[in-house]
C-alpha cells in the first residue's frame, strides 16, 4: 500500500478505558479541577489528539494555531471536552490495534513525551509543543497495523515495533514509515505546521537541508524511550546514540541522559 493510499484510509484512535473512565467521572463534579482535567487528557495519546482536532477545527477559527491541551482547554467549554471524552469512551479497547500492546505502546507514548518536555527546556523549544508531539509522535505505527496488519505482522517478527532499527526496516519494506504516516494525519486533521513538520522529520532530523529543532528534540527522546524497551545498557546506549542530531542541538548522550526524568526501574 502506497503512502498515498494508506493517508486515505479512515483511522480512530483507540483511548485508554481508565482515563476515558476517571476523565468522565471528573468532569462529572459540580466543579471541575481543570488541572486534574489536563493531567488526566494529557496522559492518552489518543484525547489529546481529539481535543486537539476540536481546537483547531475551522469553526472555532485558529485552526493550526493549537498544541497543547492547556491551550485547547482555554478554548473550549467543559461541555466539548465532556463529547470528547464520550466519543473516546465509545472507542475505547485494549485490542484494537493488531500485533501492538496498547498498554506498552501508551506507556512509552508519555515516555517520549517527557523527555522530549525535558529536552525541550534545555534547547529552549516549546515545551508543551514538545510534550505533545512527542506524545502522538508514534501514531503512525497504530495507523500502519490498522492498514496492513498481515504486511505488518511479517515486518513485526523481524523487527518490533519499537526497536531502534524499526523506521528503518519500514522505509525499506514500503518505502515509508510511521513518521510520515503520523505526519500526513496530523495535517489532515489541522494541527499547527510545526508539529506536522517535526513528525515528518523526527525519523532523520537536518538532513536534505531541513532544520527543524523540534523534530531533533523528538528523534532523541524516541532515541532514550527505546532503548528503555530494548532494555539496552551504558554501552549499547552509546554505541547506538544519534550523536550528528545531539552535535546540531548541543546535546552529548551525557546531557540527554541527565535531562532523563524517568526512574526507569520502575517502569521495567
Amino acid at each position: 500500500m502506497s503512502l498515498k493510499e494508506l493517508l486515505q484510509q479512515p483511522f480512530h484512535v483507540p483511548s485508554v478505558p481508565r482515563v476515558v473512565a476517571v476523565l468522565l467521572t471528573e468532569l462529572e463534579h459540580p466543579v471541575a479541577d481543570l488541572r486534574r482535567i489536563t493531567q488526566q487528557i494529557s496522559t492518552d495519546p489518543a484525547l489529546t489528539l481529539r481535543l486537539l482536532q476540536w481546537a483547531n477545527a475551522e469553526s472555532v477559527g485558529l485552526r493550526g494555531q493549537i498544541s497543547s491541551v492547556s491551550e485547547a482547554l482555554a478554548l473550549l467549554s467543559l461541555a466539548d471536552v465532556k463529547k470528547v471524552a464520550k466519543e473516546a469512551a465509545a472507542g475505547a479497547t485494549l485490542k484494537a490495534v493488531p500485533g501492538i500492546s496498547l498498554p506498552q505502546f501508551w506507556t512509552y507514548s508519555l515516555n517520549v513525551a517527557k523527555v522530549s518536555r525535558s529536552l525541550a527546556a534545555v534547547v529552549r523549544q516549546n515545551q508543551q509543543a514538545a510534550f505533545t508531539c512527542g506524545l502522538i509522535h508514534g501514531l503512525g505505527e497504530l495507523a500502519m497495523h490498522l492498514a496492513m496488519p498481515e504486511d505488518m505482522a511479517a515486518l513485526d517478527a523481524k523487527v518490533k515495533p519499537l526497536d531502534l532499527k524499526r523506521a528503518k526496516a519500514e522505509r525499506q519494506q514500503f518505502g515509508y514509515c510511521w513518521a510520515s504516516v503520523g505526519a500526513g494525519y496530523a495535517q489532515a486533521w489541522g494541527l499547527p505546521q510545526t508539529l506536522v513538520d517535526a513528525l515528518e522529520h523526527q525519523y532523520a532530523p537536518f538532513e536534505n537541508d531541513v532544520y527543524e529543532p523540534l523534530a531533533g528534540v523528538i528523534h532523541l527522546a524516541t532515541w532514550r524511550a527505546r532503548c528503555k524497551e530494548a532494555t539496552l545498557d551504558d554501552r549499547e546506549m552509546a554505541v547506538t546514540f544519534p550523536g550528528f542530531v545531539g552535535e546540531v542541538l548541543g546535546l552529548d548522550i551525557d546531557m540527554v541522559l541527565q535531562q532523563d526524568p524517568f526512574d526507569w526501574a520502575a517502569h521495567t
